[in-house]
């Protein structure tokens, strides 16, 4: 019986790494193709899927001792080698990534870990899986760049692996300073029901913050629990929000990351002496697109009309 068990053993095994393998190398394929960027998407689910078939495999064997632990062994195997693979294959355009991002890290003095993408999180939040963890110096908090700005935030990391939080996702927090003013205020991601492609929300701290379409936003200190690396670029506001009754100014920001197809990021992993402030920045547009303002309707009384309300430039 115990040699039949290793034999099946060694099979499921044998399948497993063809699948990991073969997933590694859809994930690292040059992403212009529709098709592969689609299945590059599914790729973390399908592997998913994969490692809890692996789980039940060694549940299966457990029973016969050294087998499910040569199952357990193997499985940390494939995710090491998946994260050794994911290392050595980078394609053309993430290397012009990767020599951007070491730029932006440089101006912004951070000390980060490269990593890459293995995973998309499937649940309520939008996360991701790199392949950097403890073994790198990796911790929980730890902010995420890429070559255009902020990514997330790290919430758990295994020896070779870490979960990022995007910073398009609803539940996130973000401390912000507007450029050039330096004025407080705190951005909120979009959420998953546009896959994170959306528009992020601003809200000032302060009434006296006057901000203006065209201005740019990087991180700070935060009002939250959640600290972020400060000076990283978080988006451009787009249209500002004046909302009648409240004391502070808001407004709609598009992000300077594509949170939709993300490759090779940095984790900070020691933030700068300094605040670097705008160091970061990419040059503003000039000139500076119109104000946008957008006004919150009056209630009016029945047989009334509402007055029209001028905008700028009108």
């Amino acid at each position: 019986m115990g040699v039949r068990d290793t034999r099946r053993t060694r099979v499921v095994l044998v399948v497993l790494l063809a699948v990991a393998l073969g997933l590694i190398a859809l994930g690292y394929s040059d992403g212009s193709s529709p098709l592969l960027r689609g299945a590059r998407h599914v790729s973390g689910s399908v592997f998913g899927g994969v490692e809890h078939a692996a789980s039940s495999v060694a549940r299966f064997f457990g029973g016969s001792g050294s087998s499910g632990a040569q199952v357990r062994q193997l499985q940390q195997e494939v995710a090491t080698l998946r994260a050794e693979l994911s290392g050595a294959q980078l394609t053309k355009a993430e290397y012009k990534q990767l020599h951007k991002l070491l730029q932006v890290a440089g101006a912004g003095q951070y000390r980060i870990v490269a990593a890459t993408v293995i995973a998309v999180g499937q649940g309520y939040q939008l996360t991701v899986t790199l392949d950097a963890g403890s073994a790198s110096g990796v911790k929980i908090g730890d902010t995420v760049l890429n070559d255009e700005g902020l990514v997330g935030q790290v919430t758990a990391v295994t020896s070779s692996t870490s979960t990022v939080l995007l910073a398009a996702d609803a539940s996130a927090v973000i401390g912000v300073a507007v450029a050039p003013s330096g004025d407080l205020g705190t951005v909120t991601g979009p959420g998953p029901l546009d896959g994170g492609g959306g528009l992020m929300r601003l809200n000032m701290l302060n009434s006296t913050s006057a901000i203006r379409v065209g201005e740019q936003l990087v991180t700070a200190p935060s009002t939250s629990s959640q600290d972020y690396a400060p000076g990283v670029p978080v988006g451009t506001i787009i249209k500002v929000v004046i909302r009648n009754g409240s004391l502070t100014a808001a407004a709609e920001v598009k992000p300077f990351v594509d949170y939709t197809a993300l490759g090779v990021v940095g984790i900070i992993i020691q933030p700068p002496a300094q605040n670097p402030r705008f160091s970061v920045l990419p040059p503003i547009p000039r000139p500076l697109p119109a104000i946008t303002v957008t006004v919150t309707p009056r209630a009016t009384k029945p047989g009334k009309s509402p007055s029209p309300t001028p905008t700028p430039g009108g």
